[in-house]
């Protein structure tokens, strides 16, 4: 058992010295490009929003590489919202406004409080300029731009 292990430590010292900068345990930071084993892992964690954690532990070469990065993502904003750059309260994903929208760019610009409620989806509820306009919409680019018009 000792020279299993004694081997084993000079198979990862030799693999190490072979790949140069490039170590066995390495890839802090984004673990992108490392060869050994062991790397890359861990990387891009505990992010909310849109577009997290992405690109990490990507390129590897050798055994259990680029493993649980960019997942279980989440930083609480406030006003009760989750995710990046939300206004508004109760809002699941980024850049949201108004209240109750899951998703991302919903419920933005509008100038009554009343409008781009409760979306889901993407773009919805957004520039709209009289009262209870783009609510409820689910999909995408919906309830946008109404009640603009100007009176003579």
């Amino acid at each position: 058992m000792k020279r299993i292990i004694i081997l084993a430590t000079a198979s990862m010292l030799a693999l190490t010295a072979a790949a140069g900068a490039a170590s066995v345990g390495s890839g802090n930071g984004n673990g992108n490009g490392n060869v050994g084993i062991g790397n890359g892992n861990g990387n891009g964690n505990g992010n909310v929003g849109v577009g997290n954690g992405s690109h990490n532990g990507n390129s590897n070469t050798g055994i259990g590489n680029g493993n649980g990065n960019g997942n279980g993502n989440g930083r609480p904003s406030s006003g009760g919202n989750i995710g990046a750059f939300n206004s508004g309260t109760g809002n699941v994903g980024a850049f949201n406004s108004s209240t109750g929208n899951v998703g991302a760019f919903n419920g933005n610009g509008n100038t009554s409080p009343t409008s781009g409620n409760a979306n889901t989806g993407a773009f919805n509820g957004n520039f709209n300029g009289g009262s209870y306009n783009g609510n409820g919409n689910t999909g995408a680019f919906n309830g946008n731009f109404n009640g603009n018009g100007n009176s003579p």
